[in-house]
C-alpha cells in the first residue's frame, strides 16, 4: 500500500453546503451532509471547485467524473448510537463498514498516534441524487466512548472538519484519463493532497485542495475503481516534502488573508464602475468594448477583470479572445436584480471599509472605532446623511434571502390561518423587506411597522409598491413605543447591534406590549458553542467595531430573554447562517 499525507492544519472546515450554519453536532453534520449529495450533481459541482473551469473543457471533466459523494468523519460512542444517528436522518442503519486505511493514516499523523490505536471504518449509506441518481454518503467513523482519551481528536476534528470533501468516481478509469484529469485539476488550482491505495475495496483514492470555493468545501476526492499506483505515485510527486514546506504554505495562506481588502475594494469597484451592467452573461465582452461602455482605461480594467476572474465574479472568454462574461456570481451585483447585493459592496468597501482601519482602537479601548473615526455612533451617522441613510437600508435588505423560509415559520402560519385577523409587529423593521414578504405570503394577516422617521417612509413606498400597504400601520418612534397588543412580533437583526443591558431594555419594551397568548421570533445569527468556523464570528468583529455590539450563542439570548420575563422555546436555521429564535412570555 502507498499513502503519502500532508498537514492539513490550513485546511478550512468546509463540512456543510451554502447557506447552512456550521453545526459540528455530527447528526446536524450528517444530515447536511446527505442533503448536500441529494441536491447537487457534476455539472454544478465542478466549477464551483476549480476556478474557470467551463465552456467544452466543463462538460469533457463532467463526462468523465461522477459526482459520488460527501464525506465526513463522525464519533459516535459506540456502533448503536451511529445506528440510531443513521435511522433519524433517513440513512439505511445497517450499512455495512469496512476498514480505512487512507484516512486512518491521516489521523495517526496529524494526532502523533499509532495507527493501530485508530480503528476507523467506512459506510456509505445510499440517497439518491436529483435525477434518482444512485449515491452514497461516504461516513469515517472513530468510536470515542465517554471519557476516553481520543476525545481531543474528535473535538479537534469536528472544529476543523479535515476530512469533510466531495468525491468524483471515474468512470473510465484508465491511466490515461486519469492523468488527464489531474493534469485540468491542476490547471485550474487543484494541488495535490495525498491519497493511497486501498486493498479491502481495491479502490484507488487521489486527493487535492481546491482555491477558495462558493460550496464551503475545499477538499477534493477522485476515486478510480482498480490499482492505479502509477498514477498515485505521479500525483504524490506533486507534494511538497521539502523541510520548510510547512512554512512556505503557511506564508502563501497569511499572503491570501492579507490580500482580503483587495478583494472588497475589486468588487466594490466593478459594482460602482457599472461592469456588471455593461457585460452579458450568455456571452462575451471585450475588453475594449466594455472599457467604452463604462468609460474606463482598457488596459487597467482587463488587470481588474482577471483578478476578478479568479474569484468566478467573471469568467475568460473559453475561446481565447480578449473578453469576459458575467458569472452568477457576479449577477449579484446587478443594480437591479431582485437578489442583489451590490449595496453590501458598496457599505463594506465604504464607511465600514474605513472604521475597521481603526479596529485596534476598539480592542485597546472597547469602543466603537466607528465612532472614533467619524465622531458619532453609526446610527446618527447615517440618519444625517439621506444618501447613506439610503444606502444602509438597501444593504440590509441586499441579505433578505435569510428571510425567504419566515413565512412558512409555524408561528406566522399559525397566525394566518386563525378566525380571527392576527397583527405581525415588526420593531426597527428597517424597509419592511421582511413584513412585506410576510404579508404578500398570508392575505388575512396585518401588519405594523416601527421605525424611525425617515425609515417609515421609505417603508410605506415599499409595501404600497408591493401591494401590501392597506394591510399595515406604520408607528414613529424607538424601542419604548413597541405597539401593544400584537400577536406576532418581530426583531430582526436588531439585538446584534446593542450590549446586553440595551438588549434587555429592548426585550422588556417588548415584553410589556406583548397579550398573553403573542409569539416573539428574533432573527440573528448564532455565535456556534465550540468556537467552530461561523460567519456569526466575523459578524462579532464586525458588530464590536462598528456599532458596539456583538453576536451571541443561543443560551445567551436564552439568558436575555429570561431577564426581560421571556422564554426561549426554539431556534432553527435559516439561509445565510442565520437563526430564527422563537420565544413567549414565561410561565407565571
Amino acid at each position: 500500500m502507498t499513502t503519502t499525507l500532508t498537514d492539513e492544519s490550513i485546511l478550512p472546515a468546509g463540512a456543510a453546503p451554502p447557506g447552512e450554519t456550521m453545526l459540528l453536532d455530527d447528526t446536524a453534520r450528517l444530515r447536511a451532509a446527505a442533503a448536500f449529495v441529494r441536491e447537487h450533481d457534476s455539472a454544478t459541482l465542478l466549477p464551483l471547485l476549480l476556478h474557470g473551469l467551463c465552456g467544452p473543457e466543463l462538460e469533457s471533466v463532467a463526462a468523465r467524473c461522477r459526482f459520488a459523494h460527501a464525506g465526513l468523519l463522525l464519533f459516535p460512542s459506540d456502533a448503536q448510537d451511529l445506528r440510531s444517528r443513521f435511522v433519524e436522518c433517513g440513512l439505511a442503519a445497517d450499512t455495512p463498514a469496512q476498514p480505512s486505511v487512507v484516512v486512518r493514516a491521516r489521523l495517526a499523523r496529524r494526532h502523533h498516534r499509532d495507527a493501530a490505536e485508530l480503528d476507523v471504518r467506512i459506510l456509505r449509506p445510499r440517497v439518491h441524487g436529483p435525477a434518482g441518481e444512485r449515491r452514497v454518503v461516504e461516513v469515517f467513523t472513530l468510536q470515542v466512548p465517554a471519557h476516553s482519551d481520543l476525545e481531543p481528536i474528535a473535538a479537534h476534528e469536528r472544529a476543523r472538519g479535515h476530512e469533510a470533501h466531495l468525491a468524483f468516481e471515474l468512470e473510465s478509469p484508465d491511466p490515461v484519463a486519469l492523468h488527464g484529469l489531474c493534469a485540468v485539476l491542476a490547471r485550474h488550482g487543484a494541488r495535490p493532497d495525498g491519497g493511497g491505495y486501498n486493498p479491502h475495496e481495491d479502490g484507488t483514492v487521489l486527493y487535492f485542495t481546491t482555491p477558495d470555493t462558493a460550496c464551503g468545501y475545499r477538499r477534493l476526492e477522485l476515486y478510480a475503481p482498480g490499482d492505479h499506483r502509477d498514477a498515485l505515485a505521479a500525483h504524490l510527486d506533486g507534494l511538497d516534502e521539502r523541510p520548510d514546506a510547512d512554512a512556505d504554505r503557511s506564508a502563501e495562506t497569511l499572503l491570501h488573508l492579507l490580500t482580503g481588502a483587495w478583494t472588497t475594494q475589486a468588487l466594490a469597484a466593478f459594482a460602482r464602475l457599472r461592469l456588471p451592467e455593461a457585460m452579458e452573461p450568455g456571452a462575451a465582452v471585450g475588453t475594449r468594448e466594455l472599457a467604452r461602455r463604462t468609460g474606463t482605461h482598457p488596459d487597467s480594467l482587463a488587470t481588474l477583470l482577471r483578478y476578478l476572474a479568479m474569484l468566478d465574479v467573471v469568467a475568460e472568454d473559453p475561446e481565447g479572445q480578449d473578453g469576459f462574461r458575467l458569472t452568477p456570481l457576479g449577477g449579484l451585483l446587478l443594480a437591479d436584480s431582485p437578489d442583489t447585493m451590490r449595496p453590501l459592496a458598496l457599505m463594506y468597501a465604504g464607511p465600514f471599509y474605513e472604521s475597521f482601519a481603526a479596529l485596534d482602537h476598539t480592542v485597546r479601548t472597547g469602543k466603537p472605532a466607528f465612532d472614533e473615526l467619524f465622531g458619532e455612533n453609526h446610527f446618527d451617522h447615517f440618519a444625517r446623511d439621506p444618501e447613506l441613510a439610503d444606502l444602509f437600508d438597501r444593504s440590509m435588505a441586499a441579505s433578505s434571502r435569510m428571510f425567504r423560509p419566515l413565512p412558512a415559520h409555524p408561528v406566522i402560519t399559525a397566525a394566518a390561518q386563525a378566525p380571527a385577523p392576527r397583527t405581525v409587529v415588526d420593531v426597527a423593521g428597517g424597509n419592511g423587506e421582511l413584513l412585506g414578504r410576510i404579508l404578500a405570503a398570508h392575505p388575512t394577516l396585518r401588519g405594523t411597522l416601527l421605525e424611525r422617521p425617515h425609515a417609515v417612509e421609505t417603508a410605506r413606498r415599499a409595501l404600497d409598491a408591493a401591494g401590501c400597504g392597506a394591510r399595515c400601520d406604520y408607528r414613529s418612534g424607538d424601542f419604548a413605543d413597541v405597539p401593544h397588543g400584537g400577536d406576532v412580533y418581530i426583531l430582526s437583526r436588531v439585538l446584534h447591534d446593542w450590549d446586553d443591558d440595551r438588549c434587555r431594555e429592548i426585550l422588556r419594551h417588548c415584553a410589556r406590549a406583548m397579550p398573553a397568548h403573542a409569539d416573539l421570533l428574533i432573527v440573528e445569527r448564532l455565535l456556534p458553542a465550540d468556537g467552530s468556523p461561523s460567519l456569526a464570528t466575523a459578524w462579532d468583529l464586525h458588530m464590536m467595531c462598528n456599532v458596539g455590539g456583538r453576536e451571541r450563542r443561543a443560551d445567551q439570548y436564552a439568558r436575555l430573554l429570561a431577564d426581560a420575563g421571556l422564554e426561549l422555546l426554539d431556534h432553527t436555521p435559516l439561509p445565510l447562517e442565520a437563526h430564527v429564535m422563537h420565544a413567549r412570555r414565561a410561565p407565571a
